[in-house]
């Protein structure tokens, strides 16, 4: 039930326009070039969305206009919203002050460095320093003590705390173990800074590998969160107690809102583990944005990367949730009043999934990435990949699709896709690839994004790193669509959102004025091949959501999900107004295989060997072929989805995906042999998970995406 404009209403309003100002955000701190120009924004934004939580605490349920069951539980989620929206505006407040900080002491370190040295052994007891500097002009006292605000904060920085092993890679370098205490003598603007261990050996380390310490009283130490500005080091003590009474405030709050209610030990233990999980998620993402850069930066300082390499965009948009999941995209649209559907409509002449043209409907396929720049020997590679999507300049319109390259050892440097294997090809192997849209931008175009995923045997980091982006357009400037042939981009460096930078600037730096036609060649290309779907793959492509990115190969198998959905939904509910759970394991876990693309190819290879023994006829019933369908995923990926015997999935391990690949195939052939999987399912040999409801419970009002009206 829709509510009323109301108090609460408004609130809700208020919060979902907040929440796209902080997805903004988020997408923009991404880009180091505007993290300087942010934190501005970030305070006002947190000024708004704690105005939002202290009005939303004085509403009561007497104030509505109509009345509202489920009053508390509403305004009890909103809250939690806009709680975690306050504490992960405000670490990226703290994390952008820090940066401030500490930009403004390397800015002032050349200045200051000498007098920093007076001031330090003025602290150990030299007296004729204060007299030196009583005698000095009244004109500079001003900028003096300026001056002396900057040098108390780089005494109190100079001790740190290592928080992990580094084992020096170079002759300069410091090596160290977790939890020494270091001295850093010199802030080099590169992130290696000069520093000093206590046993007065001195060498370079990185940044990234330190935390601050904080002097409270003589001989007292205590480590300073990382996370808070370094300008604020002396106030922490009281930032705690006071964070320690706003929640106390906050429960007080809690209690005084909800009169009506019995006060209930239990639920406020409740309200307080949720509490403390989201908070701890929302710092875990911001500091693992802040760590991708951060470790970026460190690779290019010490060469080991070119300079155009960036922390991987769309890895970090996929990592974050699943808004940019096939499986989201995939789910029926509610319209703007959740009492209906807007892109699955039943189609009463043929009785089925009514088909929607979509303005945008191509094929492409990957052929080649040349001359991609190798990282250095202190970094291993593990994946390369090629991550797509539809993009307009500024968001990304579609989910993200990816691709994994294969390359030979002899030419590391050139990517190829679809490789010629025995059997069906892996999907994520799978170079043709399809697109949908209705987006009117005139700017839409496929981005696409080169990574690798890399590990450093040092540190024992794992990231995944952009080797350049390319973008193409699918219309003129005259509003014409581009024509279908194989186009040949050149690669960007940074993200999609920097322009004019190379890959490795250092290829055309080395050229000389006749050279300059080599050093064209010689830079990172991507080679697709642009088509237009046959007319049977049309029909097909008709039948999946207007808004849609992914392998040709499995389109057939979305298709057969979009009608078991129409069917769900349109057709066998009584009452097409309730929201009750649908009892229907195909629709509860098909999400989950897109998740698992090798179980997907799995239930690709059973159903391609099931469709070879049908006839004509039967290939034409669509009826008989949905019921098919449903008995064929029963038997290979339902299964599957809920075996002990397949290890958990992690991406780019090639062990883990060979065991998994070996425990599938036999699966798959067991299940030929027995005419079903019945028997391993009873059978004592195979272990499964324990049962939960939610495997054949489809909630299509918790999954469906709602339609987002601009303000």
């Amino acid at each position: 039930m829709a509510l009323r404009k109301g108090p609460l209403r408004s609130v809700q309003l208020t919060t979902d326009r907040l929440q796209g100002q902080v997805d903004v955000l988020l997408k923009e701190v991404k880009q180091p070039d505007k993290r300087e120009k942010m934190y501005e924004r970030c305070v006002q934004l947190k000024k708004s969305v704690d105005e939002t939580l202290v009005t939303l605490r004085k509403l009561k349920k007497t104030n509505e206009l109509s009345l509202i069951s489920n009053y508390d539980q509403r305004k009890l989620a909103e809250e939690r919203r806009l709680t975690g929206m306050s504490e992960l505006v405000g670490e990226l407040v703290r994390r952008l002050d820090k940066e401030r900080a500490k930009h403004k002491v390397d800015n002032a370190d050349k200045r200051t460095k000498s007098q920093t040295t007076g001031v330090i052994q003025g602290r150990k007891g030299s007296d004729k320093d204060d007299e030196e500097e009583d005698d000095e002009d009244e004109e500079s006292e001003e900028d003096d003590e300026d001056e002396g605000e900057e040098f108390d904060t780089q005494v109190t920085m100079q001790l740190f705390i290592t928080i992990s092993d580094y084992v020096a890679q170079e002759e300069s370098d410091l090596a160290f173990k977790k939890g020494e205490i270091l001295r850093i003598l010199d802030q080099r603007f590169d992130g290696w800074w000069l520093g000093e261990n206590a046993q007065g050996k001195k060498g370079l380390v990185p940044k990234t590998y330190l935390q601050v310490l904080k002097q409270q009283n003589k001989g007292s130490i205590n480590v300073v969160d990382a996370s808070k500005p370094e300008s604020s080091v002396a106030g922490d003590e009281d930032d705690d107690d006071e964070d320690d009474e706003d929640d106390e405030n906050d429960y007080e709050s809690e209690s005084d809102d909800d009169d009506d209610e019995e006060y209930d030990p239990h639920s406020v233990k409740e309200v307080s583990e949720a509490r403390s999980e989201r908070t701890q998620l929302h710092r875990i993402a911001v500091k693992k944005v802040v760590s991708e850069i951060s470790a970026t930066e460190v690779l290019k300082t010490t060469g080991n990367i070119p300079e155009g390499f960036r922390a991987s965009t769309l890895a970090q948009l996929l990592e974050d949730g699943t808004e940019f999941h096939m499986s989201s995209y995939l789910q029926p649209k509610l319209t703007q009043s959740k009492l209906s559907f807007e892109d699955i409509q039943w189609d009463k002449a043929h009785g089925g999934l009514h088909p929607r043209k979509s303005f945008i409907s191509l094929k492409f396929t990957l052929w080649s990435a040349r001359m991609i720049p190798l990282p250095g020997s202190a970094v291993q590679v593990l994946s390369r990949q090629i991550r797509f999507c539809l993009f307009d300049g500024q968001r990304v319109l579609s989910n993200i699709h990816t691709v994994r390259a294969t390359w030979h050892v002899k030419n590391p440097k050139s990517w190829t896709f679809s490789p010629r294997v025995t059997g069906i090809l892996p999907s994520m192997l799978d170079g043709d690839c399809f697109v949908r849209s209705n987006s009117q931008s005139p700017r839409i175009g496929i981005l696409f994004e080169l990574g690798i995923t890399y590990f450093r045997s040092s540190t024992g980091h794992q990231g995944e790193l952009s080797c350049g982006w390319a973008f193409l357009e699918l219309f003129t400037a005259n509003g014409d669509a581009v024509p279908h042939r194989t186009y040949e981009m050149v690669l960007n460096g940074g993200t999609p959102y920097e322009k004019g930078l190379e890959v490795d600037p250092t290829v055309s730096k080395r050229a000389t004025l006749f050279g300059q036609l080599m050093a064209t060649r010689k830079q990172p290309k991507l080679l697709i091949k642009l088509k237009s779907p046959t007319k049977k793959m049309r029909n097909i492509l008709n039948l999946l959501p207007e808004t849609l990115v992914g392998p040709s190969c499995c389109t057939h198998l979305l298709a057969f999900y979009r009608q078991l959905l129409a069917d769900a939904l349109l057709k066998d509910r009584v009452n097409v107004q309730k929201a009750d759970l649908i009892g229907n394991p195909v629709l509860a876990t098909f999400p989950e295989v897109l998740e698992q693309t090798d179980i997907l190819d799995a239930l690709r290879s059973a159903w391609s060997e099931k469709e070879v023994t049908l006839s004509r006829p039967e290939k034409r019933d669509a009826a008989f072929l949905k019921s098919l369908f449903i008995q064929v995923y029963h038997d290979s990926a339902y299964p599957l989805l809920r075996s002990t015997t397949l290890p958990t999935n992690r991406w780019a391990d090639d062990e883990i995906e060979s065991s998994r690949w070996k425990a599938i195939a036999d699966f798959l052939q067991e299940s030929q042999k027995r005419d079903g999987s019945l028997y391993s399912l009873l059978s004592p040999e195979h272990a499964y998970q324990v049962f939960d409801v939610s495997e054949i419970s489809y909630d299509f009002l918790g999954l469906g995406r709602s339609t987002v009206v601009a303000d």
